[in-house]
């Protein structure tokens, strides 16, 4: 997919961000290959931002021609996007690179030097695309290079591996940056389909007076993914689908479905009411989990062949507040799985039927739904019963469904990490996670981490163990559905 041109761009997502100088670190990993890289890309060309240079670094040696071979080489292989010769004429002259065992010396001339392309008012943005152990190694070398002034510092999950660990990496980078300096990212939340679950709820008369246990039997939020390990070994065993999903992502999204409204559409107030929700979040006791691993996750290369590192998690959460008191949040993830899908469901309570008579359908076919798909598809459907056409009282699921693609906006959305980037150029942290939030999810999780039930297997291509029917009882898992008769 090519880039359209700036004059075709939109603006309406918010002022355009002023120049800056984004420092890539881990510029040569998997991450930036397949996504920064054409991220970057487009907001070079897009006209949302005054003026871009980007300023790669890694241990790989390169020269700057070099570099841009390979950032040129990685957008036409994986980038989500592609860049045309006119565009990528624009781009390459912004790119410029430095090795990390060049020292902070080299690193700070080399964005001095990107800086005084831009002119006066050029912020800097540092984007750490590293592995959690490597994040404290680049905030020093920043600190050492004096590069924190007029910056904003991007962070990659898992933000700690339990509370210990979360509360000193945040007091170890508060010690450089301040917290209004920091960006949590979560590309979750970075989705056009995860931000309309704040414009349903809050736009809308429909939805937010039934927004609550009153009317709102469960809810499921479920990411499975088909991939494997994909030579992530390395970083998987230690981590686990709890700390890797569950923590950064899945409970994000949980707190935009749960949170109350805000007192204004502004990263802070914004922050505050997911904040809360955190800390209302009764803690995840093993009881409430099942943990599994796919059949050879052990003969992975890099795996201990004794390995209980979870691939798949199912859990039951409890919000314990006025609005979600008894509605059970189940969420679901794992890797090898049968499909990779990304999906909200809102369960409604079910109406009495004894007005409908005997074999009319009704109840057959579960509750009515309101499902986002988180998916790039971008969907929001609405699942209800219906009368089915002919003579009698029959009853079927019917479906109302919402794509981006079906307007005549679907040009403007921006892919995910676009999105989070531009939004921290522009010092919004709405999409962010905070020191505290973070924090109180690594509290909560404690008693799991602490005494994690023993790993279930299941095979690869499923759905998970067995033993996540008896966790949602009386209740079934959403996934697998009929698209057809269930609408998401």
């Amino acid at each position: 997919m090519a880039y359209p041109s700036p004059t075709a761009r939109s603006r309406k997502d918010g002022p355009e961000a002023g120049p800056h100088v984004v420092v890539l670190f881990g510029a040569t990993g998997d991450l930036s290959r397949r996504k920064l890289l054409c991220g970057l890309g487009f907001l070079a060309v897009s006209g949302l931002v005054a003026g871009l240079r980007v300023v790669g670094t890694s241990l790989d040696y390169m020269s700057d021609d070099e570099f841009r071979e390979f950032v040129r080489t990685s957008i036409e292989a994986v980038g989500a996007r592609k860049l045309t010769d006119e565009q990528w004429a624009v781009f390459a002259p912004m790119l410029s690179y430095v090795p990390q065992t060049a020292g902070p010396k080299a690193l700070a001339d080399k964005v001095a030097a990107a800086e005084a392309d831009l002119g006066p008012g050029a912020r800097r943005l540092h984007y750490l695309s590293v592995p959690p152990r490597a994040a404290t190694a680049c905030i020093e070398t920043l600190r050492e290079s004096q590069l924190v002034k007029h910056a904003g510092v991007i962070m990659e999950k898992p933000f700690g591996q339990d509370l210990e660990s979360a509360v000193a990496l945040n007091a170890d980078i508060h010690r450089t940056f301040h917290e209004n300096q920091i960006f949590r990212i979560d590309h979750f939340l970075g989705k056009e389909a995860a931000q309309n679950i704040l414009a349903f709820r809050f736009a809308n008369g429909l939805f937010e007076p039934i927004w609550s246990r009153n009317f709102i039997d469960h809810i499921q939020i479920d990411v499975p993914e088909s991939l494997g390990l994909d030579e992530r070994a390395a970083f998987y065993e230690p981590t686990g689908a709890y700390r890797d999903m569950v923590v950064t992502h899945l409970l994000q999204v949980m707190a935009f479905v749960a949170m109350e409204p805000p007192t204004a559409l502004e990263s802070g107030p914004i922050s505050e009411e997911k904040n809360k929700v955190f800390r209302s979040l009764e803690p995840i006791l093993p009881s409430d989990v099942v943990r599994g691993q796919y059949s050879g996750y052990r003969q992975e290369p890099g795996v201990h062949p004794e390995s209980d590192t979870e691939t798949f998690i199912a859990m039951r959460a409890r919000i314990d507040n006025w609005r979600w008191a008894g509605v059970p949040f189940y969420l679901r993830t794992g890797k090898r799985m049968a499909e990779g899908m990304r999906i909200i469901s809102i369960a409604f309570k079910e109406t009495p039927k004894s007005m409908f008579p005997a074999g009319s359908g009704i109840g057959g076919e579960g509750p009515d739904h309101l499902t986002f798909d988180l998916a790039d598809e971008t969907k929001v459907s609405l699942s209800f019963y219906g009368k089915r056409p002919g003579p009698g009282m029959r009853l079927q699921k019917l479906s109302m469904q919402f794509s981006v693609r079906e307007t005549d906006h679907a040009d403007e959305v921006l892919e995910a990490y676009e999105r989070l980037i531009l939004d921290a150029m522009r010092g919004d942290h709405t999409l962010f996670t905070t020191a505290d939030g973070i924090e109180s999810l690594w509290d909560r999780s404690m008693p799991l981490l602490d005494n994690p039930p023993p790993v279930k297997m299941y095979a690869p291509g499923t759905w998970g163990p067995n033993a996540i029917h008896q966790l949602v009882a009386p209740h079934a898992w959403r996934l697998p559905f009929e698209r057809s008769s269930r609408g998401a």
